[in-house]
């Protein structure tokens, strides 16, 4: 995650509370819960990278011996895997 989590809360209340204000959404529930779920989703969202670079270290650890040897460079093979998958996954990284 890019950012600290401990700034999600504060972001999303900030978020929640301007689209309230401008009229552009009106809550259906209590705005707590409105502001835990927004937050949820938004921490969800920002750990799609995290989540994508864990499965590429478990795709990579195969080639772990020849990128021992030398004969793969292990941040080039990370990117390329990396920005491979999402792609086919339309991942806005």
């Amino acid at each position: 995650m890019r950012i600290p989590k401990t700034w999600v809360r504060p972001l999303t209340e900030k978020i929640i509370g301007k689209l309230v204000s401008e009229g552009q959404v009106e809550p259906s529930v209590k705005m707590d819960t409105l502001i835990a779920e927004a937050e949820s989703i938004i921490v969800d969202e920002l750990m799609v990278e995290d989540r994508l670079n864990d499965e590429v270290r478990g795709l990579l650890k195969k080639y772990e011996s020849d990128i021992e040897k030398g004969r793969l460079d292990y941040r080039t093979m990370f990117d390329l895997t990396k920005h491979k998958l999402a792609r086919e996954r339309n991942l806005v990284l």
